[in-house]
């Protein structure tokens, strides 16, 4: 599984450009991944509407196993890339 995982991550530099919505899924899933449930401050500033954003797709994700968002992401670097 990590194998798979490394090579998409390698896979979704090479992706045309995406939507905000699968670039936020993407990052979601690549830190629920690597690094388990959100694990950093809400960011006080109210206006970095993109550090917000961020925060809300991974936290999101809480709960699931990095193992299952790794398959996820794989799923989603495949089709995206078709």
């Amino acid at each position: 599984m990590q194998e798979l995982f490394e090579k998409a991550v390698i896979a979704s530099k090479l992706l045309p450009s995406q939507s905000n919505e699968n670039l936020l899924s993407l990052y979601s899933l690549y830190k629920q991944a690597t690094e388990g449930d959100v694990n950093v401050e809400k960011p006080t500033n109210f206006f970095d509407f993109p550090a917000i954003a961020k925060y809300n797709a991974w936290e999101g994700l809480k709960g699931i196993s990095k193992e299952v968002a790794m398959q996820k992401y794989i799923d989603l670097v495949a089709s995206l890339g078709k």
